[in-house]
């Protein structure tokens, strides 16, 4: 019960759905009662009017009025049609209880007009009218038969309200969802979004009651979308500075390698030139990220991936032989996906040259490229150390590495792959490329099918 009222207290449209048809039953209700005693009382009326309308037939057709013994339909007919008409200068019978004998006995005092008499045990609606010739006639209807002539003719007019009132609440329910569907979409779209996707929301689609608050979400996006810029703008222009002085200073490393030192000067050279290498590598990579995370989305060109493949391995192929591993494509498959060249070529070299520093020596890196009808995939496999499963969602995370790696590395290269990927529309996944022993890695890449 506790989840319920919190569910209506948090759910504008509920609560909406819910005063609504409170508003509408109470109306409803109001409404009924009234059409139910004005239909009653409506019946009445119209039983009065028939009254009246058979003392007038008797009054201008001189109709003969019937006897004492048969001044009332049969006893076996249809009591919501029996009316009773006799003089009022009649005696009742003696016999008046016996069943085949229905005249009432009716006061001979009675006015002229409609009333309400006690007669056989009975009560009786009673239209009293002096005749031309002076006779006085009553014509009578047992309240009884009216009243119930009377509610049912009343219940008639509920059954409109019956069948309509549940169906205006499920068209209300309808329309209160249906109304409320652009927010719902709203939500939705939003949710979808990566971090990197700040464009504004389009506000022709929403009422004018929502196009304030999606007004404010968009100068949200813009402040959050400027503040990140001037973020990436600060690293790439920092990591721009920092080239020149550790280009500097490698050249001096490279001048010193000729000087006359000590063999423990010269390991301590080696040592500074390898940080020095692994700065300008970190600031390369850095670059690298800043661009694919400031990049406009183009897709109106594709790329085929055994292209990027080749090049790749042109690039690569001198570190994969220092080490004596076996790199190649295994499959001749081939497919175009909607990328630009240089977006492909950074994303493949970044997965290559990882699996390349992390495969060991006289390892395996197998490319390959998959088209299923789910898309197209491009698979990067080694068979090095794999990265454990609780730690397949940290390494996207910028300068982030597995804990007992000895390779150097800055912690970029999954976190570019996985930049460029959410720009171009593509999903990444990790897995193990031999399931059973939990080793190896194998990188997925895979591009939704292009519209034809």
């Amino acid at each position: 019960m506790d989840g319920i009222k919190k569910r209506v207290k948090d759910s504008l449209q509920i609560r909406l759905s819910l005063w609504l048809s409170l508003a509408i039953l109470s109306v409803a209700l109001i409404a009924g009662i009234f059409a139910f005693f004005s239909a009653f009382n409506e019946a009445h009326e119209l039983q009065d009017d028939m009254l009246r309308q058979v003392a007038m037939l008797f009054n201008r057709h001189g109709l003969t009025v019937p006897q004492a013994s048969n001044s009332g339909t049969g006893a076996d007919s249809d009591p919501e049609s029996r009316v009773f008409v006799q003089l009022l200068s009649t005696p009742p019978p003696s016999n008046s209880n016996n069943d085949t004998n229905l005249t009432l006995s009716l006061p001979q005092d009675l006015r002229d007009g409609l009333q309400t008499v006690h007669a056989n045990n009975e009560i009786y609606r009673v239209l009293v009218r002096t005749l031309g010739s002076g006779e006085r006639l009553a014509v009578a209807q047992e309240t009884a038969v009216r009243d119930e002539i009377a509610r049912d003719s009343s219940l008639h007019t509920l059954m409109p309200f019956v069948v309509l009132v549940p169906l205006l609440l499920l068209i209300v329910a309808y329309l209160i969802r249906k109304i409320f569907m652009p927010i719902a979409a709203l939500s939705i779209e939003i949710d979808q979004r990566s971090e990197q996707e700040l464009h504004p929301i389009v506000p022709e689609p929403f009422p004018a009651e929502i196009r304030p608050f999606v007004g404010a979400i968009n100068r949200l996006l813009r402040r959050v979308e400027q503040s990140m810029a001037v973020q990436r703008r600060f690293v790439a222009d920092a990591a721009h500075e920092l080239r020149s002085p550790l280009t500097a200073l490698s050249l001096q490393a490279e001048r010193l390698v000729d000087a006359e030192m000590s063999a423990n000067a010269h390991e301590r050279l080696n040592t500074l030139r390898q940080g020095i290498e692994r700065g300008r590598t970190l600031l390369d990579q850095m670059l690298v990220l800043a661009r694919a995370q400031t990049s406009e989305i183009t897709s109106n060109t594709t790329v085929s991936i055994q292209q990027v493949y080749r090049h790749v391995l042109e690039d690569l192929m001198p570190l994969a032989e220092a080490k004596s591993i076996d790199i190649g494509v295994v499959s001749n498959t081939d497919a175009h996906v909607p990328a630009n060249e240089i977006d492909m070529i950074t994303l493949v070299k970044n997965l290559v040259g990882n699996a390349v520093r992390y495969t060991p020596v006289g390892g395996r890196v197998d490319l390959s490229v998959l088209v299923t009808k789910e898309g197209t995939t491009l698979v990067v496999e080694d068979n090095g150390p794999g990265i454990p499963e609780a730690e397949q969602e940290r390494v996207f995370d910028p300068f982030y590495r597995v804990l007992g790696s000895d390779e150097i590395g800055s912690g970029l290269g999954l976190s570019i792959v996985q930049t460029i990927s959410t720009r171009i529309g593509a999903k990444v996944s990790l897995g193990y490329a031999n399931d059973q022993s939990t080793s190896g890695l194998r990188v997925m890449v895979t591009f939704p099918l292009m519209a034809s």
